[in-house]
């Protein structure tokens, strides 16, 4: 079995994730490869996809979630997608255990839902949600449909046994809007099969590979899929770390020369890069403590010769122009000129549609 470094397991990756070179893939396209886009931050999205994608322009990604090409839904780990509208129907099946588990485990609403049928329930949000319908608008629904139970449990049932895809404006990069919820059947014109276990792991290893049955793990947050790469073995290319152990891989999978240069890249505060597995050192090792304040809220990511070495975060001053504040640990002059460089031209996704956008490095710890 062939060793596998991890500096050529991040170059891989940077590859596959269109990180190394930017692509001419559409939106849709992009995230049907990606199966999805970390989506939890509205407009986390545009960032991701302008820093994957060639002369990437934000109204092509609204437009595709206006004509429903692209939906917001909860999917992998429970959390917020941009999936196709083909995966919107195929692959969140896949995740109703780790949904319950989710219900089962809430700290504000495990009690209310423990022991309840939520089969009435679901049926009636999948008859009331043929159009959007604010969340606030939901629970009052519920309240009048089921006086005796709390109307903000049913919602979050609702939200976790139906799949629901969040219409816009939410989402959208001219305009935001409130969570209003539809259901997926009501949205989205056409049907698609079910996907099975066995073509998502394949999937996951052509976009984020090699991996481990751990790393696959991380990104759906199942469990028994030990099986599943034991049935896939006979067609699976296998590699090992430099911790001795077993990695995964699609056969027609190409590794990268893990002496390619990496450009600098800003990533959203939630990517599928930094996700998507158990061991992120890959592109997080040597990642200075310092970069990540406790108090800190919504930082970005800076890939710098593939690696995690700087954070960002927009700052606001009332009416006034913005800035983005780069946070670094020790780096060269060079990667400091390209990492600017960088923010500059990535300034119109960065400060989300600011009339002026600066940009200022500081040098923590």
């Amino acid at each position: 079995m062939a060793t596998i470094s991890t500096r050529a397991l991040g170059r891989t990756l940077l590859a596959r994730q269109h990180l190394l070179a930017r692509t001419d893939l559409t939106p849709v396209a992009m995230s049907e490869h990606l199966v999805g886009i970390q989506a939890q931050q509205p407009r986390d999205p545009y960032l991701a996809m302008w820093s994957r994608i060639e002369g990437f322009d934000p109204a092509d990604l609204e437009a595709a979630l206006v004509d429903r090409s692209l939906v917001r839904m909860v999917a992998m780990r429970g959390t917020i997608h941009l999936l196709t509208a083909t995966d919107a129907l195929a692959v969140r099946p896949l995740f109703q255990a780790v949904l319950d588990q989710e219900m089962a485990r809430h700290s504000q609403h495990k009690a209310a839902l423990a022991g309840l049928d939520l089969r009435p329930v679901s049926a009636f949000a999948r008859r009331l949600l043929t159009e959007p319908r604010s969340v606030p608008r939901l629970r009052d629904a519920l309240a009048e449909r089921f006086p005796d139970q709390d109307p903000s449990a049913l919602a979050f049932a609702c939200r976790n046994t139906v799949p629901l895809v969040q219409a816009p404006p939410r989402g959208l990069w001219t305009r935001g809007g409130a969570v209003a919820y539809v259901a997926a059947e009501h949205w989205i014109d056409g049907s698609a099969a079910p996907s099975t276990i066995d073509e998502l792991a394949l999937r996951y290893l052509a976009a984020f590979g090699p991996a481990t049955v751990a790393d696959f793990a991380t990104f759906t947050r199942l469990t028994r899929l030990r099986e599943v790469f034991e049935r896939l073995r006979p067609q699976l290319r296998t590699w090992t770390d430099d911790e001795g152990r077993e990695l995964f891989d699609v056969a027609e999978g190409e590794v990268a020369d893990p002496d390619l240069p990496a450009p600098v890249r800003f990533l959203p505060e939630y990517d599928n890069v930094l996700l998507s597995h158990a061991d992120r050192s890959r592109v997080t090792g040597g990642l200075a403590p310092g970069l990540h304040p406790p108090d800190a809220l919504r930082l970005g990511h800076v890939l710098v010769d593939g690696r995690v070495q700087a954070t960002w975060a927009l700052e606001t001053a009332g009416s006034g122009p913005a800035r983005v504040r780069i946070r670094h640990a020790n780096l060269s002059r060079t990667d400091r000129s390209d990492v600017e460089a960088e923010a500059e031209r990535a300034a119109a996704i960065l400060g989300r549609g600011a009339s002026a956008v600066g940009v200022a490095l500081e040098r923590v710890g």
